[in-house]
């Protein structure tokens, strides 16, 4: 219901958010090589996000030509930034899942916090890390919980530290349909809250990035897809840092860690 002008400004976000929306669905389907785990990805966070998530698409992982996803994704920033959009999407629909569930329940904020936490992490680690990439880490699905339980863990944790103490204290405030799922003011709260958790967990997943902790965008092109056209194949980078036909992702060797050990190998005589 509009009964503050407010509440013109959160119908203007969210026909923009649902534009944005829209218009990344149709294009990483049609047009971006990408594994579909990072597709939905780029979707629930545009919902989440708006416009700044549509942003992020075009800057970061719309490929401009045909061809040249490898070599256009391949800064540290924008693994970065696909890094932060994997935490995000699976993080963020569990405690927005959780809010709505709490808030309708009428529940003390004390417990929507744990509740909301709880839910971020089983969905972000269980579903979003451990079941949809399966198929590019490879291994049974235990494994690869126990592989990323503690960069999800990390992660988790640097979006909540931006996402709570938003969400609490606007929900707090002297307007309180910022409690009530069916007002507007709800999901404002939570786009402004999924905006502070992106900005405090992106340099945290930088530099999971950079480590090898987690991956970043990746490149998919399976074999008959339109991603494998003679037009997208002459243009497409080769190089073995660039090229994307394989999707598995295992963590990478910390390479300090190689040249220690090469360093203390005894020398031939």
């Amino acid at each position: 219901m509009i009964i503050q002008p407010i509440d013109y400004l959160l119908v203007a976000w969210f026909l923009l958010a649902a534009a944005s929306t829209a218009y990344v669905a149709w294009d990483q389907f049609r047009n971006n090589p990408e594994p579909t785990v990072m597709k939905w990805g780029f979707i629930l966070v545009t919902l989440y996000m708006g416009p700044l998530g549509l942003l992020l698409y075009v800057l970061a992982d719309k490929e401009p030509r045909p061809g040249t996803h490898e070599r256009f994704t391949a800064a540290l920033w924008k693994q970065g930034v696909g890094s932060t959009i994997h935490c995000v999407a699976g993080d963020a629909t569990g405690i927005i899942l959780a809010a709505a569930i709490t808030a309708t329940l009428g529940l003390p904020m004390r417990v929507d916090l744990v509740l909301e936490y709880v839910a971020g992490f089983a969905f972000g680690l269980f579903i979003f890390q451990s079941l949809f990439m399966k198929e590019m880490m490879g291994g049974s699905y235990l494994e690869n919980v126990r592989k990323t339980f503690l960069p999800e863990f990390i992660s988790m944790n640097a979006m909540m530290a931006g996402m709570a103490p938003v969400m609490s204290f606007l929900m707090m405030g002297r307007d309180m349909r910022a409690m009530v799922p069916t007002e507007l003011l709800f999901w404002g709260v939570m786009s402004l809250g999924v905006i502070a958790g992106f900005i405090v967990a992106y340099p945290v997943n930088v530099w999971m990035a950079k480590r090898g902790l987690k991956h970043g965008l990746m490149t998919e092109r399976r074999p008959g897809s339109r991603f494998t056209s003679s037009r997208a194949m002459s243009r497409r980078d080769t190089t073995p840092e660039a090229t994307g036909q394989a999707t598995r992702w295992t963590p990478r060797k910390n390479t300090r860690d190689v040249t220690r050990s090469r360093a203390r190998s005894p020398r031939p005589s």
